[in-house]
């Protein structure tokens, strides 16, 4: 009997510390415009993406995120979405989709679709019907008034839109031919739970969620400031003062994503990776308050701001062990669709980026890693006034969303160029003799196919820093140790992470000056470094070059 109690112990103990499949995974974002053209019309494809299936794998990612390849007149490139179970056809088709899917798994990868269920396309039939009059069966499928109130967008843009059929005024939260989904109407909650049961039935492994703090809106449209005051009267959360507006982070939106995440348990362990704004309090709000039983992951933006310094890391992952302890999560992102590539906010230093990824693939946490950063292409610099992105047209208003670090003006289209895989012309992307937006000039000496034969350049070491990650539990889902900063160099950081067999060390030191390191533990072996002539061994003293990184195993 005791045997018996003893084990049931045991299986009760690993299940309760178990971490599921996303927490420990790897995320490689794909924008599908821009991966691989395989008809020759310049625009990347569905089939594309699965030609390129094998190269995503070797080098070590285990989930792919899509942006997404919906129904849509392309507005938006897709966040406008018109027909959300079909296939926008310049990508291919429900077919192409169903056998994405198929090729993912069979390679033992995760495949995450780009939900927007915020918002669609005001050329979706249901909001062309909510248009046609105020008593169409879907005239309440949408947020309609008769006069608009104070708000303005997420872009700080009129946000509210005149319709003639109905002389009313439709709330869209982002670009104006995007109107905002009422889920006060139990009809729509229901209509999207079909569309996330329609894709997870056809083997999609879980939805990153585009815009999902602004799914409710407060019920009395309230302006910003008594919205947010009623909403801290009722649940006096401090945290609500700065983040809350009538448009965003309302209470019904965190348990909106615990019945969204009830939905997606109805077909196994699947992820929920959420687009949220706002403090890390708030955020956790969405991942649930101590289950994380809401969302699975969710995205903390003030990194794509990072400040190349020991001491901004150190801080952002002390805060990030704070705010996002087991059986919480974080995710580590440096670059996306929507912000500058690495390279640009590093002014094209390789050394430093690779230092970035190195904190990105052995911190605790999961990684999100934006395609082409793994051969570190650059943003192809654009006029806005000759723009694809509608936003960019926004200037000269410029509200902050345009504006990166530099101050300079963002055009999106900058950081979505077609993927540069070699030599040949458009980079390898396209046989078109015009792809959507222009390859970047510098594809002959920035391709995958040329740094494969570069023992030194950021594809390998991505490729090795992942091998790395994969083969050693403690980097993926060990725990995190922080060494004090009073106990390593000016503008190094440190920190271990450990299990029940092993204990690795990550130190990087973000100077340009050598450093020496003495730390008061054994020897280490090492496992991997940006610097090609470090010592194999160490005792107790590592010296770390100019901008390198080294992670080694505790003897």
């Amino acid at each position: 009997m005791r045997l018996i109690f003893f084990l049931l112990l045991t299986v009760h103990c690993l299940l309760a510390t178990a971490q599921p499949w996303y927490h420990q995974t790897t995320i490689y974002q794909i924008y599908p415009r821009s991966y691989y053209d395989t008809n020759g019309d310049g625009t990347g494809d569905i089939k594309g993406i699965i030609q390129k299936l094998d190269y995503i794998q070797s080098l070590g990612f285990e989930t792919i995120w899509c942006s997404p390849f919906f129904g849509s007149p392309q507005k938006d490139f897709g966040y406008d979405i018109s027909e959300y179970t079909n296939i926008a056809p310049e990508y291919g088709t429900l077919e192409d989709a169903q056998h994405l899917i198929e090729e993912i798994h069979k390679r033992g990868m995760k495949i995450v679709f780009d939900m927007v269920m915020n918002h669609t396309s005001d050329e979706n039939p249901w909001f062309k019907e909510s248009a046609s009059s105020r008593t169409n069966a879907k005239a309440d499928w949408y947020i309609w008034r008769d006069k608009p109130n104070g708000w303005k967008s997420a872009l700080k843009q009129k946000g509210w839109h005149y319709c003639k059929e109905r002389d009313q005024y439709y709330w869209a939260s982002f670009l104006p031919f995007q109107p905002d989904l009422n889920y006060r109407n139990p009809e729509v909650k229901k209509a999207m739970f079909d569309v996330v049961r329609f894709w997870l039935d056809k083997g999609a492994d879980g939805f990153r969620l585009d815009m999902f703090n602004s799914i409710y809106k407060d019920s009395l449209f309230r302006n910003n400031a008594a919205s947010r005051k009623a909403v801290m009267e009722k649940h006096d959360a401090k945290e609500y003062r700065k983040t809350v507006k009538g448009y965003m982070n309302q209470p019904e939106s965190f348990g909106f994503a615990n019945e969204l995440r009830a939905v997606c348990d109805e077909f196994g362990d699947k992820i929920l990776l959420g687009e949220v704004f706002g403090n890390r309090q708030m955020i956790r709000r969405f991942l649930g308050e101590e289950k994380n039983d809401g969302l699975g992951l969710a995205f903390d933006f003030e990194m794509l701001r990072f400040k190349f310094k020991a001491k901004y890391f150190h801080e952002l992952i002390e805060s990030m062990e704070k705010d996002f302890p087991a059986p919480f999560n974080p995710v580590y992102v440096f670059s996306n669709h929507d912000r500058r590539r690495m390279a640009r906010r590093l002014k094209g230093n390789l050394d430093k980026a690779k230092l970035v990824h190195l904190l990105q693939f052995t911190a605790r946490g999961t990684p999100c890693f934006y395609y082409g950063e793994e051969i570190g292409m650059t943003d192809v610099r654009m006029p806005y006034r000759k723009a694809l992105d509608p936003v960019a047209h926004l200037y000269p208003a410029m509200p902050r969303f345009l504006v990166d670090m530099a101050g300079e003006t963002m055009n999106r289209d900058e950081m979505r160029t077609p993927m540069q895989w070699d030599t040949t012309k458009n980079s390898g992307f396209s046989t078109a003799e015009k792809t959507w937006l222009p390859v970047g000039e510098n594809y002959k000496t920035i391709n995958a196919e040329t740094e494969k034969g570069d023992e030194n350049s950021m594809l390998n070491f991505i490729s090795e820093l992942l091998e790395l990650r994969n083969n050693h539990p403690a980097l993926h889902s060990g725990r995190l140790e922080l060494i004090p900063a009073n106990e390593l160099p000016s503008n190094v950081l440190g920190y271990y992470r450990s299990n029940e067999k092993e204990k690795v060390a990550v130190l990087i030191n973000f100077s340009k000056q050598e450093k020496r390191i003495q730390l008061n533990v054994g020897g280490f072996s090492k496992l991997l470094s940006t610097d090609k002539n470090i010592a194999e061994h160490f005792e107790r003293t590592i010296v770390l070059k100019s901008y390198s990184g080294v992670v080694a195993k505790l003897r």
